[in-house]
């Protein structure tokens, strides 16, 4: 589910701003609410703390942080926005720095951000936001209906959770390609999904991984590999490696330097290959031969979920 809000750097703190060591909590910050972006700029209005937006003709709203629990004790810290009344938005202005008042400030009010993956599904969800310390903007510490009490109160799965959100993460990320595959992305990876290939970049490195399905039945998985490898380059035998699956599938790499790209760069093109006929196709490009390691890591973590695990 799409949410337009644009996010910070991840592993800043979405109170202050300062670095993360710790990643077992990843912070992320939603700069506006959802609304805001169907209006002009000049809509916005702020008493001066940013974490307080009145957006003409469209409400008030206060950002406070929405802790949620994942699995591997993990916990995702959301700088997201609520929508409340104008006295409660006067009240939460007026109070902001003042250090004996405003650990009373209590925000009630409807979740203003759809967040990744519920989407729709709390989009307005109520909630009331309490000061725990003076130095860190509310903490949302109440759920008012079903969806509310439900995404405060409830364990979600780090990986299913965390691969919806497209910016860079300061942990890797199990992200899947469909209903059965899945490759990791690694910390610090944008992603992206563009020309039918799932895209991860960072500044030096790239992933591009694609999906393909063997149509000519009797075909073997060693036959359908040969297929997708039409028109790739000869490699020295140092530069590849083969593995046949005890199940008949086979997995294929092959790396190289090119010398036409203006620049060095290597790559690392690889294949896994089911005797179903299903196959993941992945390629690295990457500016220095020590990250060789990364690319094999990348392809190997390339998995196709097996039995129950694929439902």
């Amino acid at each position: 589910m799409n949410n337009p809000a644009p996010l910070s750097a991840p592993a800043a703190c979405a109170c202050c701003g300062d670095a993360l060591a710790e990643e077992k909590r990843i912070d992320v910050r939603f700069g506006l609410p959802d609304i805001a972006f169907d209006l002009p700029e000049e809509a916005r209005r702020s008493p001066g703390p940013s974490a307080l937006l009145a957006l003409e003709g469209a409400g008030f709203f206060v950002r406070c942080l929405l802790p949620v629990q994942l699995t591997g004790e993990t916990e995702l810290m959301l700088g997201a926005w609520l929508e409340t009344d104008e006295e409660t938005f006067l009240r939460a202005a007026e109070v902001w720095e003042d250090e004996a008042a405003y650990p009373e400030l209590v925000v009630r009010g409807r979740l203003a951000n759809a967040v990744r993956p519920w989407g729709e599904a709390v989009l307005g969800a109520e909630f009331t936001a309490r000061v725990r310390e003076t130095e860190e903007l509310p903490y949302f510490a109440e759920g008012r209906d079903p969806e509310a009490v439900r995404l405060l109160g409830e364990t979600w799965d780090r990986d299913d959770v965390l691969a919806r959100f497209p910016h860079p993460l300061p942990v890797a990320v199990r992200t899947d390609l469909d209903e059965r595959w899945w490759v990791e992305r690694t910390a610090g990876f944008s992603a992206r999904f563009e020309n039918g290939a799932d895209q991860f970049v960072a500044q030096d490195r790239s992933v591009a991984v694609g999906l393909f399905q063997n149509n000519e039945p009797g075909r073997t998985a060693e036959d359908f590999l040969a297929a997708l490898l039409e028109g790739a380059p000869e490699v020295p035998e140092g530069q590849r490696h083969t593995e046949r699956l005890p199940d008949g599938g086979v997995r294929y790499a092959f790396w190289q330097t090119p010398e036409d790209t203006g620049r060095t760069r290597h790559e690392l093109t690889a294949y896994a290959v089911e005797p179903d006929g299903a196959a993941a196709g992945l390629f690295c490009s990457y500016e220095t031969p020590g990250h060789h390691a990364w690319a094999q890591h990348v392809w190997r973590s390339l998995q196709r979920r097996r039995g129950e695990d694929a439902a």
